[in-house]
């Protein structure tokens, strides 16, 4: 989890692949092999936990010194498949957005511009080395970017209402050759439709990084930790992913008004979600 937008909102969504063990050289594919049989791995709010402990030193360590060697690991029809969670490199690229997230004096007293300045120079240096390094996660605060949806499908949802020891779970996989199908697919709608946009925007961004990843991946979009400010209730009756399918098929077929329909119902649900940002 990029570590200092988790801590300013830890209120996340997560977008993962996980990558067959095919998919990494040695040595780094005996690891994860051996990390995968190991008992007691750690969780999403464990990365969490470890985020927010690197924040308390004075002055804040906002990206960890070390790159961490965890994981995510997922059975996909009998394959082993992993998804990094190269928290550094995501602490790095968190730390460059985060100018566009907080005003620049609520910055300067959470990370002090010495303290940012020095993680600049460390990150420049180590992509100089790293050229072609990407994360196996992205991350978004307070909501679910519209494109990721067009990623997933409706029946591919699962939702656990959780249990007074679980937190709910709500989130969606699919096979990376089907994320890579509705990408192209929903492309072409909006492309016919619309000239451009940031929702278009999105999805070539989305679809490009996909395109760095193993054909027989499995994508995840999870509601991460979201499912901790919206009532049951509304998580219960979530289905962005149909309506962002209803949208673009709307679009496919020329019907200006379906498409207006589902977009209104997507953007209530999540100016919704954003407003509870400015409630805290």
């Amino acid at each position: 989890m990029p570590k200092v937008s988790s801590v300013i909102v830890p209120y996340a969504s997560y977008l993962r692949v996980y990558e067959p063990l095919a998919a990494f050289p040695e040595p780094e594919r005996g690891h994860w092999a051996r990390y995968a049989r190991r008992p007691g791995r750690p969780s999403s709010q464990d990365e969490l936990r470890r985020s927010l402990t690197d924040l308390l030193p004075t002055p804040p360590i906002p990206v960890p010194v070390h790159e961490s060697s965890d994981a995510f690991v997922a059975d996909v029809d009998g394959v082993l498949c992993v998804c990094p969670w190269r928290t550094r490199l995501r602490g790095w690229q968190a730390l460059g957005e985060l100018a566009e997230e907080l005003p620049g004096p609520v910055l300067d007293a959470v990370l002090p511009p010495v303290v940012r300045r020095q993680a600049a120079q460390d990150y420049e240096r180590w992509l100089s080395r790293n050229p072609d390094a990407r994360p196996w996660i992205r991350t978004s605060t307070w909501h679910v970017p519209l494109n990721w949806f067009v990623l997933v499908a409706d029946e591919e949802r699962e939702y656990d209402k959780g249990s007074e020891k679980d937190a709910p779970v709500l989130r969606y996989r699919t096979p990376m050759v089907q994320a890579r199908r509705r990408v192209a697919r929903g492309l072409k709608a909006l492309k016919d439709a619309i000239d451009e946009g940031p929702l278009i925007d999105g999805l070539v961004d989305v679809g490009r990084w996909l395109e760095e990843f193993h054909p027989r991946s499995l994508v995840e979009l999870d509601y991460g930790g979201l499912v901790h400010v919206l009532p049951a209730e509304q998580l219960d009756s979530d289905h962005s992913a149909a309506d962002v399918a209803e949208g673009i098929e709307a679009l496919r077929t020329g019907d200006g008004v379906g498409a207006g329909e589902a977009y209104g119902r997507l953007v209530e649900r999540w100016r919704a979600v954003r407003d509870r940002r400015s409630a805290n």
